[in-house]
């Protein structure tokens, strides 16, 4: 992990430092009770049952059981105490951490999102923060109480009997060795297991998303087959993170063994030589399995960090995207937009110079309503997305009442513009929240836009009115009905830029009629875009505005239009042929 990783994951414990110095302590105080078994028995088997001295108050075999179960019982109401304190800081850290990365994309621009697939962000929001879990409720603590276990062994053993405490430690540099080689395998095995786990959740939301498509077409065994070929790498790759880990236990309890076998060797002989008490030897083949208890702690916790380390590297990658983040409340501020729209020479491109809209220009006045025509891919959804600043242009000037869009305040620019798309997304929850968003409006501003969106009528057919609820994606609504609700919604937050793209595609005959009326209504008073294939819908547009191939070809209206015999006329004509 990238050092930067590091201090960045510790800035989240600040918070809670004092909590963790309280858990810390409590650990220190357990690690003193583990030190102490062991030469509470040293002190019983050689002063009492070789040696025989005498009993004197505390210095005695029952004073030493007591002390032991003491050392016992405190030990564990601390254990107890230090693993809920940890718990509840380790909770809090993961759920302000979980909150920042979703925070986080919430303002990163479309430009950065659009590089991601839902399933990458999706795993780095859950299954990345939720691998930190472990690490700052269990392992951190526990690392702790590991380093501070080892240190306490070395020192008391050295005190003992140094010539003991060498051969003790003949394996360390074994251990460490064998580490840094399992390392190396297991991190690069986890970034493959991160990139494999985030395109399983990217292929699970897709084709839930889609699964009617692909009912529809029989593709169910295609995509059982390509689902199969991912999770297989999957499987080989956790198969291998298993290997490595159940191998690495097993080769430190055995360099255990063996060093237990000649720490009893060596200080038998020294026994027999009568250099050496029995009790220390029994003491220190104690410490040795104390020693290398944490030891295969760490063993057994190593796929855990490697995986916390990758994890933390994926957040930060995406966390560290600062610059790019949308800033809501710099600019000029304004309560309500007039809705002049002026386009200067933009030129602008997803990527690199492939450009979408070519040297394009024209002007819409306040309260006109402007509809935009072309073939698909002709620039038109672009140009949308450009009035709202979900994307940058590259050259040229887009100006809403004379002001260049980038000198307003992002929030006070989009709060003025709404959007009724083609594609609806309504979110779970019922129909009242998904037409205000959450968002304080009035009781007669609603009914208002209920009336002239026409949502009015079949929502008063629903068994629990504004308040039925809304399944995923709006599943339970029919297309028509989707889109009124959406159209509801933009009109609700009375906007001074209205867009409509393609709203009217998926609404019958009948209703489309009903909100051309609406449409109507509430043009009035602001600047209303429309994007249409079907040119019946635009007829009485102010202006309408011909791209193709990215640039503007014809501007007018519909009677100037046709008398010109151009590119419009052409259209119109294959459309009522």
């Amino acid at each position: 992990m990238k050092q930067n990783s590091i201090v960045r994951l510790l800035k989240f414990t600040i918070p809670y430092l004092h909590i963790m110095i309280v858990a810390a302590i409590c650990v220190l105080l357990v690690n003193s009770a583990q030190l102490l078994k062991p030469y509470i028995l040293k002190i019983v088997i050689d002063d009492f049952l070789i040696k025989g001295k005498p009993e004197e108050g505390l210095y005695s075999i029952t004073a030493m059981g007591i002390f032991y179960m003491l050392a016992i019982v405190i030990g564990s109401f601390l254990t107890f105490a230090q693993v809920n304190l940890m718990n509840y800081a380790g909770q809090q850290i993961i759920s302000k951490l979980r909150k920042k990365v979703f925070t986080h994309i919430q303002y990163l621009p479309l430009s950065y999102l659009d590089k991601f697939s839902t399933g990458r962000l999706i795993t780095r929001a859950t299954n990345d923060v939720e691998a930190l879990n472990e690490v700052f409720t269990d392992i951190l603590i526990n690392l702790f109480r590991d380093v501070l276990l080892l240190a306490g062994i070395v020192f008391v053993m050295f005190r003992m009997n140094v010539s003991l405490a060498v051969i003790s430690f003949i394996a360390v540099p074994s251990i460490f060795l064998i580490t840094k080689f399992f390392k190396n395998k297991i991190k690069e095995n986890f970034k493959t297991m991160k990139s494999l786990i985030g395109q399983i959740n990217g292929f699970f939301a897709e084709n839930i998303s889609g699964m009617k498509l692909v009912q529809i077409f029989n593709r169910e065994l295609e995509k059982q087959k390509e689902f199969k070929a991912l999770n297989d790498k999957y499987f080989r790759s956790t198969m291998f993170q298993v290997q490595m880990n159940s191998l690495l236990r097993p080769i430190i309890e055995i360099l255990q063994t063996i060093t237990i076998a000649i720490l009893v060797w060596y200080g038998m002989d020294k026994i027999i030589g009568g250099t050496l008490e029995l009790g220390v030897l029994y003491a220190f083949t104690t410490y040795i399995k104390q020693f290398f208890e944490p030891i295969n702690d760490m063993a057994e916790n190593y796929n855990t960090i490697q995986s916390a380390v990758v994890s933390a590297d994926r957040i930060f990658e995406l966390l560290d995207q600062g610059a790019m983040l949308e800033d809501l409340n710099t600019g000029i501020s304004i309560e309500r937009l007039k809705g002049d729209i002026e386009f200067q020479n933009v030129w602008f491109a997803y990527h690199d110079e492939d450009w979408i809209l070519r040297d394009v220009s024209f002007k819409i006045a306040a309260g006109e309503t402007a509809a935009f025509v072309g073939a698909t891919g002709a620039g038109k959804t672009t140009i949308i997305s450009l009035i709202s600043r979900l994307y940058k242009i590259q050259k040229g000037k887009i100006l809403i009442d004379g002001l260049d869009i980038n000198d307003y305040k992002l929030s006070s620019l989009r709060r003025n513009v709404a959007v009724v798309l083609q594609d609806v997304f309504l979110f779970s929850g019922d129909i009242k929240k998904n037409i205000t968003l959450n968002d304080e409006i009035a009781e007669q501003q609603i009914n208002k836009a209920l009336e002239l969106s026409c949502a009015q009528e079949f929502i008063d057919e629903l068994p629990r009115g504004m308040q039925e609820p809304v399944r995923e994606r709006g599943s339970t609504f029919s297309a028509g009905q989707r889109q009124l609700l959406s159209f509801a919604r933009a009109i609700a937050h009375n906007p001074a830029i209205l867009v409509l793209d393609e709203a009217t595609s998926n609404i019958d005959t009948n209703t489309e009629l009903l909100i051309q009326q609406s449409i109507e209504n509430i043009s009035a008073n602001r600047t209303t875009l429309v994007i249409a294939h079907r040119l019946s819908t635009i007829r009485n547009a102010d202006k309408i505005i011909l791209l193709r191939k990215g640039k503007l070809v014809e501007m007018g209206n519909h009677e100037e239009l046709l008398q010109r015999a151009g590119y419009y006329k052409e259209l119109y004509q294959a459309q009522y042929a």
